[in-house]
């Protein structure tokens, strides 16, 4: 069992649904992401997405997209985050997950990252451009060294692509809500309900649900629906603003 596996586990024993911020490493600095982690924690935070800069960010947002070229051209990289995420080991045990896009992994090297990762203390990634159709090396080292693969469904999956995702993810299924990029608006239909549905009906594995979420209601509608809650651009778009993103989460914990 992972980290991420022990969360959702200890919370469904409590009734509980896991809260998974998001916040782009490097944005405004890393010193200044290392205190956000442990203020996110302290808001009751149960997982942390931990952003790695791209150039390129074709699942995201203007908002997060803007976050990654302010860290870029703080010389944020993938190396540096994770040195990051070994100093915050020295002080937290809170899962943390990197997401990433494939570009940086490739030029590191599959096996080199996913060592590199688990020693440092990563928990799991995500990578948007690598679908589980290509990423069986990927998984095949992941599974070998503990790093859980989270992978991506949509609105618009396929059954195939259901099943597919299903196998390949460990730690637990993200369920994009929206055919769009991060931050854009939320709207909960039917459809949605039915496609968790369907995904429940053939895996007892924990699926959590991002994009578009971003007012406390919005997210306890979505944890009556879900095993967690993921809120990225909402939270970013504070840190651009300058403003504390500690009381939002904390609103966000006790809605969820």
């Amino acid at each position: 069992m992972s980290r991420i596996s022990d969360t959702f586990k200890s919370l469904k024993k409590k009734g509980g649904k896991a809260l998974i911020p998001y916040i782009m490493a490097g944005d405004p600095s890393l010193d200044v992401t290392k205190q956000f982690v442990l203020d996110l924690e302290a808001a009751g935070a149960d997982i942390i997405e931990l952003g790695v800069p791209f150039s390129d960010p074709l699942a995201d947002g203007p908002t997060i997209q803007k976050a990654a070229e302010r860290a870029l051209t703080n010389g944020t990289t993938l190396k540096k985050v994770l040195g990051l995420v070994r100093e915050i080991r020295q002080v937290s045990d809170i899962p943390l997950i990197l997401m990433t896009y494939y570009n940086p992994v490739f030029k590191m090297g599959i096996e080199p990252f996913i060592k590199n990762a688990v020693s440092a203390g990563v928990d799991g990634v995500i990578i948007p451009d690598l679908i589980p159709d290509e990423a069986e090396d990927f998984i095949k080292l992941a599974r070998m060294h503990g790093l859980d693969t989270i992978y991506l469904l949509a609105p618009t999956s396929t059954p195939d692509r259901i099943n597919r995702v299903v196998k390949a993810s460990t730690g637990f299924i993200y369920y994009v809500s929206i055919t769009g990029t991060t931050g854009s608006k939320l709207t909960i239909k039917k459809t949605m309900k039915d496609n968790l549905n369907s995904i429940r009906g053939i895996t007892s594995k924990p699926v959590a649900v991002g994009f578009g979420i971003s007012t406390p209601g919005e997210a306890s509608a979505i944890a009556s629906l879900a095993d967690g809650v993921i809120v990225g651009s909402a939270i970013v778009k504070l840190i651009a603003q300058g403003k504390s993103i500690k009381n939002y989460v904390k609103s966000l914990r006790k809605a969820i």
